[in-house]
């Protein structure tokens, strides 16, 4: 699958993409079972972060029209920056007490939905009638569609699951510097095809603001001194776990 031209600084999208799936950046597509976000399935993010618009970035890139409900800190900037199309994003960054009836009209209309359910209302697995129905309607639209549903959370059933275990920024010296870059961990695991966890070291985001696979020499090692680390590369280690 060929990405119309990019712009400047823009990642193209090209290469082998699994029967049934959407386009991913390529520093993605190693992570999932087939090189792409599979049709008909929901994929999770444990946060709101560069990495849900990653996965969202190749398929835009691509021309796949895609819509945003509830997040409202969504930067189209940072967005358009990893070749979120921003003339065919929908956004809703607050969608109310009626967000299922957003979301399908957005899945009707758009192959990738990102969303992130309300805090107030229910999780859509959680148990009892009202969970369960609203999961399997958004399910049932999301089948039929044949689209992509990334949810910023936690949503029973997802067939892939996505998190950062660690990640290391540059840019900080002894107490001074500026954050430039980002190497992160990514783990994704899930059901069927994504049994088998798969873990990839990515530039979340590079210093040039893409999302790029990370050498070797640029993974952080913990616990090392610091005049063991290059300068170039001095790394401050956080975990997210």
């Amino acid at each position: 699958m060929i990405a119309r031209p990019s712009g400047h600084g823009l990642p193209e999208v090209s290469g082998a993409v699994g029967v049934g799936a959407l386009p991913v950046l390529p520093a993605l597509r190693e992570l999932l079972p087939r090189g792409g976000l599979a049709r008909g399935s929901v994929v999770t993010v444990a946060g709101f972060g560069l990495l849900a618009l990653a996965l969202a970035a190749g398929a835009s890139a691509d021309g796949v029209w895609c819509g945003i409900a509830g997040v409202p800190e969504a930067g189209m900037l940072a967005a358009a920056g990893l070749g979120l199309d921003a003339e065919r994003t929908l956004l809703v960054p607050d969608p109310g007490h009626a967000w299922p009836q957003v979301v399908a009209s957005l899945l009707d209309g758009c192959e990738l939905v990102l969303l992130r359910p309300p805090a107030q209302a229910p999780p859509p697995g959680t148990p009892g009638a009202q969970g369960a129905q609203v999961r399997q309607r958004l399910e049932a639209t999301l089948r039929r569609g044949r689209g992509v549903l990334l949810v910023v959370g936690d949503w029973p059933g997802a067939q892939v699951r996505l998190r950062v275990l660690t990640q290391g920024w540059t840019g900080l010296g002894d107490g001074h510097g500026r954050l430039r870059a980002c190497c992160a961990q990514v783990m994704a695991d899930g059901r069927g095809e994504a049994a088998v966890a798969r873990t990839r070291w990515l530039w979340l985001p590079a210093e040039d603001g893409r999302v790029t696979v990370a050498e070797p020499a640029d993974i952080p090692v913990s616990g090392l001194p610091p005049a063991d680390i290059p300068a170039v590369r001095r790394l401050q280690v956080v975990s997210t776990g």
